[in-house]
């Protein structure tokens, strides 16, 4: 029986291990430079460089997400070649999918190539407020 608690936690788990929001982010930009493309004639501005390259490039973007989230050790190439695909894309996917997945690609790009793997979780202020009261309890009085 699968336990909703321990799945969550094992979530959380995988999750602080890589660059998840980075990743998330990129892979979002690309999949919304592809739906972009497939709007109504009245919809778009641009067309691009006709096919092949307003395709192709949301495609590397969703890839390089994805590859991100599932094997972050080579997070710094797929990030450089990331953010190099999300600015490439406003030439050839309708302005980059009218700016969202451009500035998405762009963010998620920019967090990925900032993440640190050995930097020590942060602790949450709930957490620090209850160390706080517990040290404060254990702690004697001073007395006068």
């Amino acid at each position: 029986m699968l336990m909703p608690g321990r799945s969550r936690g094992d979530f959380r788990r995988w999750r602080a291990g890589r660059p998840f929001w980075g990743g998330l982010l990129l892979a979002l930009g690309g999949v919304e430079i592809l739906l972009t493309l497939k709007a109504s004639l009245d919809v778009i501005l641009h067309v691009g460089m006709q096919g092949l390259a307003g395709y192709l490039l949301p495609a590397v973007m969703l890839l390089c997400g994805l590859l991100i989230l599932f094997n972050p050790a080579q997070r710094l190439f797929y990030s450089v070649i990331g953010v190099l695909v999300s600015l490439s894309s406003w030439l050839t996917s309708n302005l980059g999918g009218f700016f969202v997945g451009l500035l998405l690609g762009v963010a998620g790009s920019c967090l990925t190539f900032g993440w640190l793997p050995d930097q020590e979780p942060r602790v949450s202020r709930r957490q620090r407020r209850k160390e706080a009261r517990s040290a404060k309890a254990t702690s004697p009085a001073p007395q006068a």
